[in-house]
């Protein structure tokens, strides 16, 4: 009501059409984010799928389901048996994302269950076959291998679905008491091997020092005997004698009796 009178009813015809209109332009547009693809759906059926940034659909008869084609990160929990019968289990980690050209068709055979439906039980078949290849000792000596053949069968397995596998990673494996005993017995015992090897082969460098060691004393005695002579010892005592005659301070020493002590230095002959 303005100053009295009611607005028309036709005036609120055309503001309501013109709204309905507004609204209806406001609804063709939409905008796809960065990392992302727009799945447009022409009444229930995947009509296109377009990048990011703005663009347009028919109104009430499109929408658009956004599916992202950033790298994602999944984590499944498995088990297998090993080739030697043990069950052992463990925790991969899966890197991957959607090829962005195949996104539609993902979600037209799929959906957006894909990880649950196509990744999860790719993941727990790969790990199945390649486990089956290796004894349980082997699982964890070569890990890095085991990984390699896990990780190039889900690219295999997951291409045709459109899903690129990024990186895997498998966390530490988990055995039965009885195997986790065995093991730690065998360590113990592989370790005492070692120590007592260690220990032969100390005793056996002491005992190689000690037969060179008398190998040189008896040497250097055979040397020796060599070089001794008469005339070595008969100088040896003259030498002796000399001495003992610089020493002596000129005293006669005291004795008891007649006879008087004396050096003789005998003459060499």
């Amino acid at each position: 009501m303005m100053d009295g009178q009611k607005i028309p009813g036709k005036t609120i015809l055309i503001g309501v059409a013109g709204l309905a209109i507004l609204l209806l332009l406001i609804s063709t547009y939409f905008g796809v984010d960065a990392g992302e693809r727009g799945v447009v759906l022409r009444f229930g059926e995947v009509n296109r799928v377009v990048e990011p940034g703005p663009h347009f659909k028919i109104p009430l008869a499109e929408q658009v389901v956004p599916m992202s084609v950033r790298v994602q990160k999944t984590t499944t929990k498995t088990e297998a048996a090993s080739r030697d019968l043990q069950v052992v289990q463990t925790t991969m980690v899966l890197n991957y994302n959607l090829e962005p050209a195949k996104a539609g068709s993902m979600y037209s055979n799929i959906g957006l269950n894909y990880n649950e439906r196509v990744i999860d039980p790719a993941v727990k078949e790969s790990f199945k076959a390649a486990a089956a290849r290796y004894t349980a000792e082997e699982l964890i000596s070569k890990r890095e291998t085991l990984k390699t053949e896990v990780r190039n069968y889900l690219r295999d397995r997951l291409h045709v679905f459109g899903v690129v596998v990024v990186e895997l990673s498998i966390t530490d494996f988990e055995f039965s008491q009885e195997f986790n005993k065995a093991i730690e017995s065998k360590q113990t015992a592989e370790q005492n091997a070692l120590r007592a090897k260690r220990d032969l082969e100390r005793i056996k460098v002491e005992a190689e020092q000690k037969i060179a060691s008398a190998r040189a004393e008896a040497e250097a005695l055979r040397l020796q005997r060599q070089v001794i002579s008469p005339e070595l010892i008969q100088l040896r005592q003259i030498e002796a004698q000399i001495k003992a005659i610089e020493k002596w301070d000129g005293k006669m020493p005291n004795v008891t009796g007649s006879a008087v002590p004396f050096i003789q230095v005998e003459k060499q002959k």
